[in-house]
């Protein structure tokens, strides 16, 4: 086995067999990242291009993510009408960090890259929960990998427990976490993508429910909110209710131009 770059010259032979194992398993079970990119273009944008330089703006930044998806997953949804802070939201997945870095300059380059502003942008991994294990009827190992459901709506907020509860015993917080799951088996119509955070960015995680009906998710939350697991809840805002469209619809509506 190659030996990795470490910080530390004075490792052990059981500390460097630790670490080459970790190195491994992260080449055998490659674990994914994923940005929630929310953009908002700037009014400017339609008073100051004429429709036909909108209209080729839309194909332009088209094509762009058309071409990214040679290399890792973007899924669009609009939030226009919805959020008066952004107008849509790029679901990006890749197992290189990097790509988002590119992605984004990419974008930047572009006619309407140049009207848009990213109030938010959520950076997270995937990675196995201890708490779905048991319950989980597919292989732990698939939690490493994002498998979109394909729903009409994806509801989107990042998420932070306080600290308390990271001090509670395993068996106290596997207990909060079975009425928490419980719960959520009650709703077959929404599906749960949790994704971590910890390290990389503000909150602890980022959570995407996905569903064809918006109701089921209201109800799935109100019945949350009852659980001695949410006690432990600092923070689950901002929530951004997102709908999946047609890209180059997308733009178009953005664009202030008719969708062809």
């Amino acid at each position: 086995m190659t030996t990795m770059q470490t910080y530390r010259p004075d490792l052990a032979s059981d500390e460097r067999e630790a670490f080459d194992k970790r190195r491994q398993d992260d080449k055998d079970k490659p674990r994914q990242f994923v940005n929630f990119a929310f953009y908002k273009v700037d009014p400017l944008y339609r008073r100051e291009l004429t429709e036909t330089q909108r209209e080729e703006a839309v194909e332009e930044f088209a094509r762009v993510v058309e071409g990214a998806r040679q290399s890792f997953l973007i899924y669009p949804y609009t939030t226009l009408g919805v959020r008066k802070e952004t107008d849509f939201l790029l679901w990006r997945i890749s197992y290189n960090l990097e790509d988002f870095e590119q992605h984004t300059a990419a974008l930047l380059r572009t006619t309407l890259g140049k009207y848009i502003e990213t109030p938010y942008s959520f950076l997270s991994m995937t990675g196995a929960s201890i708490y779905v294990a048991e319950d989980a009827e597919e292989n732990p190992d698939a939690r490493n990998k994002i498998v979109i459901g394909g729903g009409k709506f994806v509801f989107v907020y990042p998420f932070v427990k306080v600290r308390p509860w990271y001090v509670l015993s395993a068996e106290d917080r596997m207990k909060a976490m079975r009425e928490h799951i419980r719960v959520g088996h009650k709703y077959p119509s929404v599906k749960l993508n949790t994704t971590y955070s910890f390290g990389l960015d503000d909150q602890d995680f980022v959570v995407a429910f996905e569903s064809d009906y918006p109701q089921d998710f209201l109800d799935l939350v109100k019945e949350l909110r009852e659980t001695d697991a949410s006690t432990y809840t600092e923070r689950d805002t901002p929530i951004f209710t997102c709908m999946q469209q047609d890209l180059r619809t997308l733009l178009s509506h953005v664009s202030g131009v008719a969708p062809k």
